[in-house]
């Protein structure tokens, strides 16, 4: 019923026609599947180390390098930190590895915070419901919608162990932040091992370079509903954050406040 509202623009009483089901019955489950989305996902609810503490997190955000091949008047704007030209995706990812959102075509110079910034500003851009938020690195801002680590603070997974347990609220936090957020990591990983297309020498122009990445998350996530997934790692002991490079004079006190509750 949802579909058929969605791909034909039909009103509730077309639909009750159709499959003879009230229009109260329509909208409940319209409301149903529209909203599924944004609640609280079933990773963090049955979790007494997320719950309720990330209640309103509906997944993470980060951006990552994807190798690209750009006229060498261009080549300065897309080499960046990494030494060789390459466009920056920023991307988001539900708790079940899957990309709901991806913004392609960037300069890999580019900051990710800019890349954020220009995409909330798009009428089709990255919507965040009011109230939920993505988990992201120090590149970001604490702001509405983006929750950020704590900085200068214990992050990386494998400076936790046994031995070295977090020593206060903001190291527990940030464990705790850093095992959520790792889900991004691990997407974009398995992406760039499946399609090797991502990840070597562009062999087309760089428009075709832009539309692939994008094909390239939509197969991705039909795997990962139909088929077994090999690509995934188990166990992930690293992190690409590097500290240092964060954005703390854009921070939102009311968010911040959030962030410490």
């Amino acid at each position: 019923m949802f579909l058929h509202v969605v791909g034909h623009n039909q009103r509730f009483r077309v639909i009750h026609n159709t499959f003879r089901r009230s229009t109260e019955t329509i909208s409940r489950y319209f409301q149903q599947v529209l909203y599924t989305s944004i609640n609280t996902p079933t990773k963090i609810k049955n979790s007494y180390m997320w719950f309720p503490y990330f209640r309103d997190c509906i997944g993470a955000i980060d951006g990552t390098h994807v190798t690209a091949k750009v006229p060498r008047s261009m080549s300065v704007a897309f080499r960046g930190r990494k030494h060789y030209t390459s466009q920056n995706v920023l991307a988001t990812v539900d708790f079940n590895m899957r990309f709901t959102y991806v913004f392609v075509g960037w300069e890999g110079s580019a900051h990710d915070a800019s890349i954020l910034a220009d995409s909330l500003s798009r009428p089709d851009g990255l919507q965040i419901p009011d109230g939920k938020f993505y988990l992201g690195d120090d590149g970001y801002a604490c702001r509405p919608g983006i929750l950020p680590l704590f900085r200068k603070t214990r992050y990386h997974l494998n400076e936790f162990s046994a031995k070295y347990r977090s020593l206060n609220a903001r190291e527990l936090f940030n464990l705790r932040h850093s095992r959520l957020r790792v889900t991004i990591e691990r997407a974009f990983a398995a992406l760039k091992n499946r399609f090797k297309v991502l990840d070597q020498k562009p062999l087309h122009t760089f428009d075709t370079q832009v539309t692939l990445v994008l094909a390239c998350c939509i197969l991705h996530n039909w795997i990962l509903c139909w088929c077994e997934d090999e690509f995934f790692e188990e166990v992930v002991t690293f992190d690409e954050v590097e500290t240092g490079h964060g954005v703390e004079a854009g921070d939102n006190d009311a968010w911040k406040v959030k962030r410490r509750e």
